[in-house]
């Protein structure tokens, strides 16, 4: 058994001088989480395939620059607010609060500067046997226009051979709203492969889903039964299978860019599971979060290069986003995504790879 280690170096500067540093976290054999303290990004995430080898299955960049320049979440920690708020507009304590709006006609992942935007501190590194790295981000209240101070803390930890985990907690100085999720882009087959996500096998542990409006903000009405529509991956089956079926909800999303309602209740439980054709690693996602965002990466549209400077491109990578429903703050129907002085809120995910048996 390899001993699990963790090495820092510093990533980049931005702008203003300040250093954006670099955390490596090892796991057994070539397991690896490489995270960087700009937007707490998951930079890099080694697994083992079928065959003894192990690669890169996150869409990135090699270098800081790449991040600077261009604002497109890759492996990003996302909040105050993930997803989107319509019209960029919600109600509380009796008040209307206005965000940006910066998608469309809605808020989308924070505004304009959110959290995948700022650097955040480097407050803790564990060299245990579960290695883990724990960063910080103060947001002042005002920040993007939302209510109240919020302190977040984010450890990664590896807490398995091949199992990656993210706590995420926050506490605030008056009420107001949080939804934070990790938005890695996922290619199981490696980010450099150049091949589509659309042959990978997917299952999603939920049996309702978010019809959308053509703005991808959830329709007034309750959670839709996944039985007979091209969102059931209730048994797994490939991504693409049913992607270009003409269902409205595929046109308004340009694919699968919606919410799955998992009614976790505050439980840790299976959420979703990612098989590759080609190269046999499976990803398991563990949440503890009510919502599932399944996006097949309809936007990517090959003006950016990633890793290896290869162009990104449509269904290049797909993001499994574990978060509170989109527009909750608008819909008490909806989980709530409110935060009261002294209370805490908290969101663990887990990723645990393995491969498939010969």
């Amino acid at each position: 058994m390899a001993v699990s280690t963790i090495t820092q170096d510093v990533f980049g500067t931005l702008p203003d001088g300040r250093k954006v540093e670099r955390v490596v976290l090892r796991g057994e054999g070539g397991f690896e989480a490489r995270i960087i303290s700009h937007g707490a990004v998951l930079q890099a995430l080694i697994a083992p395939d079928a065959n003894g080898g192990y690669d890169d299955v996150v869409l990135g960049h090699d270098a800081f620059a790449g991040y600077l320049a261009e604002r497109k979440f890759l492996g990003a920690t996302v909040g105050r607010y993930a997803n989107r708020i319509a019209r960029g507009q919600f109600s509380l304590q009796g008040e209307t609060v206005q965000l940006a709006v910066n998608n469309g006609p809605n808020a989308l992942h924070g505004g304009l500067e959110g959290f995948d935007r700022k650097l955040w501190e480097i407050t803790d590194i564990d060299q245990g046997a579960e290695p883990a790295v724990t960063l910080t981000y103060v947001s002042p209240h005002g920040e993007e226009n939302y209510p109240g101070r919020l302190d977040v803390r984010l450890t990664y930890r590896i807490t398995g051979p091949t199992e990656l985990s993210l706590l995420m907690e926050a506490r605030t100085d008056r009420p107001t709203i949080v939804n934070l999720t990790n938005h890695s882009f996922f290619n199981l087959e490696g980010a450099t492969s150049g091949t589509s996500i659309l042959d990978h096998r997917l299952m999603v542990a939920a049996e309702q889903f978010l019809a959308i409006d053509p703005s991808a903000i959830p329709l007034p009405e309750p959670p839709r039964s996944v039985a007979g529509t091209p969102f059931d991956f209730r048994k797994p089956r490939p991504v693409g299978e049913r992607i270009r079926e003409g269902d409205p909800q595929l046109q308004n999303g340009r694919g699968y860019d919606h919410t799955y309602c998992l009614g976790r209740d505050g439980k840790l439980a299976l959420a979703a599971r990612l098989e590759a054709p080609r190269s046999g690693r499976i990803m398991e996602l563990l949440t503890d979060q009510p919502g599932l965002q399944v996006y097949s990466g309809n936007y990517l549209d090959g003006t950016m290069s990633g890793k290896g400077g290869k162009l990104i491109r449509q269904s290049d990578a797909m993001c499994l986003e574990p978060h509170i429903w989109p527009d909750a703050p608008n819909r008490p129907d909806f989980p709530s995504p409110r935060l009261d002085l002294g209370a805490v809120y908290r969101h663990h995910t887990v990723y645990r790879f393995s491969v498939r048996s010969p």
